[in-house]
């Protein structure tokens, strides 16, 4: 029995988030340079997007690109901008023909022009697509949104339209980048790694993580099945116990 007919896909979790990692070690292991690594993680992107939208999952996150990253080398950072123009622009085609609408969060004004303008075209292109949404987070740190939200909600107690006393979970959600989004529920890293990388810290309070030893090029379909297979097997509790989920 494949491991995508076990799947109930009456429990699928609304919302999965991926730390694609380990672009750098597998190049390094093949003997070459870090970039080629991420050239060979667009194929893992492929296959983990046409799994979820596959299974029905409605929004697949993936951290594609943090504010940190831009401390690495300069040839590397120009070498991965130049891969994010040519694959955002060579998969748009591939997201219409699979229905699925491309978005993105972060500080993307941060993003090189040619850049910002390749992944805004495609997502207007993809603005109408409705079996799932891809949300890319590039030039994106957790820190960074929540100052973004807490300036954004001082602004609004100064101006007077919002009092202190008003301010709960749902003043912040509303305020971070994900807005309007479910939580995710299923976050899964790659690697071996076991952190989250100031990753959607807000976001991922209640969600189930799963770590694989699998370096992303290496990660494919059946690996996404394993981890929905994995996180359908737990008891999410929510700070309850589990006499009270029976009944």
């Amino acid at each position: 029995m494949s491991l995508k007919s076990q799947i109930d896909l009456g429990r699928l979790p609304r919302h999965v988030a991926v730390i694609m990692d380990g672009n750098g070690r597998w190049a390094k292991q093949q003997g070459e340079e870090r970039i080629f690594g991420h050239h060979n993680g667009v194929t893992s992107v492929r296959e983990t997007a046409e799994a979820a939208a596959e299974l029905g999952i409605q929004y697949l996150t993936l951290y594609a690109f943090s504010t940190e990253n831009w401390n690495r080398p300069k040839d590397e950072v120009e070498a991965l901008m130049e891969l994010l123009v040519h694959t955002i622009h060579n998969e748009t085609k591939t997201l219409n023909e699979n229905n699925i609408r491309l978005e993105a969060i972060g500080d993307l004004s941060s993003l090189p022009k040619n850049c910002f303008n390749e992944l805004q075209e495609a997502m207007q292109k993809t603005a109408a697509n409705t079996r799932m949404k891809l949300v890319l987070a590039l030039s994106y740190s957790s820190k960074w949104e929540i100052i973004q939200a807490v300036k954004k909600i001082a602004s609004s107690v100064v101006a007077g339209s919002i009092s202190i006393d008003d301010i709960n979970d749902s003043t912040i959600t509303a305020h971070l980048c994900t807005s309007g989004m479910p939580d995710p529920e299923l976050m899964i890293r790659t690697s071996g790694e076991r952190r989250i990388s100031n990753f959607l810290l807000w976001q991922l309070s209640y969600a189930e993580f799963y770590f694989t030893p699998k370096l992303w090029p290496d990660f494919r379909k059946e690996d996404f099945y394993e981890a929905i297979l994995n996180f359908q097997n737990r008891e999410r509790r929510f700070g309850k116990i589990s006499e009270q989920l029976t009944t």
